[in-house]
Formats: C-alpha cells, structure tokens, sequence
C-alpha cells in the first residue's frame, strides 16, 4: 500500500485529502471521507466563528478520525475562525485565496498543522517560510478558483522549490492520475471533483446529476476580469457571465461581481444548475457514478499501485 509522510504524520490510513468545496465540504461528507481513510475538510468558506464551530462538533459526532478546515483568507470572519480552530484542536487546516502568514505563529504553536494551497513556487517558498508543514500545489484543472499553470508544470516545479512535502491537486480522478501525482515528486493527493458524487456528499442531486453527464470539454474559466478566475460546468449562467465579462464597456466590475453572489449556493443546494454556477474540474467527465467515499478512495490506490508496479514495463 502507498504511504507517505502524509498520511504516517496525519494519522490516516491513504495519503488524500478530500478538497475544500464551498457548500459542498460539510461536516457529512469530511467525516465519510476521514472514516474511508483520507482527511476530510470542512470548508470554512464565509461561515462565521460559531457557524464553523457547530460544523466542526458535528464533524465530531459522525467520526473519531482526524479532519481538517479548509480557511478561505478573504472571508470576512477569517479572524473568526483562525481562532475557532484553535480553541477546537483541529489538527490540520488548509488556506486559500491569500497568505496565512499573519496566522501561522498561533496555529503552529497550537500544533495545527498548516498546508497551504499555492499555484506557484513563489507562494510554496513563502509558505515554508512562514512555517508550513506541506503545500498543495494546485493546478489550473482544477474546479473552483484557479490559477494558470497546469499539475503537470507546477507540481515538480514546487517539488524542487521547496523542502517541505507537496501534495498534489488539479486533475486527479482515477489510479493513473494519482500514480503520475507520485511519479511527479508529490507525497500525496488532493481530490475534488470526484468527491462531489460520494454518497456522504450532501450537495443537490441536480449537481451531481450534472457531473456525472459531462463531457470532456464541458467546464470554463470564468471571472478572469475581477482577478479571481473560476472553472465550472458550462451553463446558461457560465454563457451569460461571460457575455458580460467581455462587455468592459456597459457592465462594471461592480455589476459583474453581483453575478456571482450566490450562484454556487443556487446549484449545490437548492439544484438549480442552469442559473447557479456547478464548480468541477476538467476530470468532471470521468466521473462515472455516485459511490461510497471509501470506495472512490480504494479505486484511486489500487489503481495507482497497479500502475506504479507496471511502470518500468515499458523501459528498455
């Protein structure tokens, strides 16, 4: 079986973490994926302190495992739940959109250990810097907020950037793609898109239905304008944001940013993935069916050692 610094430090059976997803990482589908052997993440997003307290109790009550929290920097209860998080001994949280510097002193000396997502080497040095355990290097497959460049460029490059471990992210839905994640220096996973069809995934069917009928050319890139870039499933939304996104000159940044307001809510709670935005991955399409989150996460392994023991066949 593969095991890493990972999963030997975190205490979990498989070296995955389970991704971040705003309205989609509750406590229900960070407990399924800690119980299979992973470490689930609760997503902090724009909740409050008290909000992402009764998430991580809840957390709690379906799972003696370790978990994590994934903390969103802009939010604007980010002081919040830095503390919230403390005070609950989460034992590791995971950062975006921003720099956790102003936070790391007192998370190291609670013993949380901090892994940062980056989608550059710049940002993995200034993470290790600041005292970081691991990175997550993120490539631009990936759904959700993205940066530019891909897994396969960025993971290595990170890799030789840092002495920290990297975990890999972007891209990453069957054995072959976890295998190349090994073979590319990283020391473990991170699983988004797949994850959002787990029966422990408590976000609309209507979502998931979305998923599961994609095709290979299916997600977009939107919301290049306003800095904050996202890839999500094509839709009646994704066309009309983008007419606008183009339209400099009659729609503000203003306007466009209230486009944005709640869509993802829309589509992974209330179903409507027409009008709400549907965050995945460009590996959507080679998601196949709702399982067990246990089960995606021995696909991926035996997968992954299947084609690491093969690898050298092809040498000669």
């Amino acid at each position: 079986m593969i095991s890493t610094v990972i999963n030997e430090q975190l205490g979990i059976k498989y070296p995955i973490f389970q991704g971040g997803m705003a309205w989609v990482a509750d406590a229900s589908l960070a407990a399924g994926v800690s119980n299979a052997g992973g470490l689930g993440i609760i997503a902090a997003m724009n909740s409050n302190g008290e909000q992402l307290r009764a998430e991580i109790r809840k957390a709690r009550e379906l799972t003696d495992k370790p978990f994590g929290v994934n903390i969103m920097l802009m939010s604007p209860f980010v002081q919040e739940v830095a503390q919230v998080v403390v005070e609950e001994k989460v034992p590791v949280v995971t950062t975006g959109a921003g720099n956790p510097g102003k936070y790391m002193k007192a998370w190291n000396e609670a013993g949380i250990k901090v892994i940062p997502v980056v989608p550059s080497t710049a940002l993995a040095k200034m993470a290790e810097r600041n005292g970081a355990f691991a990175v997550i290097a993120e490539g631009g497959e990936s759904g959700g907020h993205v940066g530019d460049l891909t897994t396969m460029a960025l993971v290595p490059q990170v890799v030789d950037a840092v002495s920290i471990p990297v975990i890999a992210a972007g891209g990453i839905a069957d054995g072959r793609q976890v295998a190349a994640a090994f073979m590319l220096g990283a020391v473990g996973i991170q699983v988004g898109t797949r994850f959002l069809v787990a029966e422990e995934c408590t976000i609309s069917q209507e979502y998931k239905n979305k998923i599961l009928k994609a095709k290979d050319i299916d997600t977009v890139v939107t919301g290049k304008r306003l800095g904050h870039p996202v890839r999500s499933i094509k839709n009646s939304f994704t066309r009309e944001y983008t007419k606008a996104e183009y339209d400099s000159s009659n729609v503000s940044d203003e306007e466009l940013e209230k486009m944005g307001l709640g869509v993802l809510r829309m589509a992974a709670r209330e179903g409507e993935v027409s009008k709400g935005c549907v965050l995945a991955g460009q590996v959507a399409s080679m998601v196949k069916k709702e399982q067990p989150a246990k089960e995606i996460i021995e696909e991926l392994f035996e997968g992954a050692e299947k084609v690491l023991g093969g690898a050298m066949k092809w040498v000669k």
